[in-house]
């Protein structure tokens, strides 16, 4: 992403419940795999808090279209609701679209 290329970051703030953690890490990375298979995909990045649980997801896609695209594939809906079932005791999404971006690396 350049200063001037439109980009839409969807951002995932979640706390993780209690248990199924090896369940919660093969869907997370089944999910990571799919997403960057997906049209418009342009990064992610994610952490989380081991002790509180507590993490945030940001996903930059081209455009809104595509970011609504990663949303409604089937096997990420399904994930979707495992989240809501087992793996998340609350979650907050917000979709924004990206003003401007510049990044700095030694």
């Amino acid at each position: 992403m350049t200063d001037d290329a439109p980009a839409v970051a969807v951002i995932f703030i979640s706390t993780r419940a209690d248990g199924d953690d090896d369940a919660y890490q093969q869907v997370a990375a089944a999910m990571d795999a799919m997403a960057r298979r997906q049209p418009g995909f342009v990064r992610m990045e994610s952490v989380r808090d081991p002790h509180t649980r507590r993490g945030i997801t940001v996903s930059v896609w081209t455009d809104e279209q595509s970011a609504r695209a990663w949303k409604d594939v089937v096997e990420h809906q399904a994930a979707q609701q495992d989240g809501r079932d087992r793996f998340y005791q609350d979650y907050e999404v917000m979709v924004t679209k990206v003003v401007r971006g510049y990044r700095f690396s030694r």
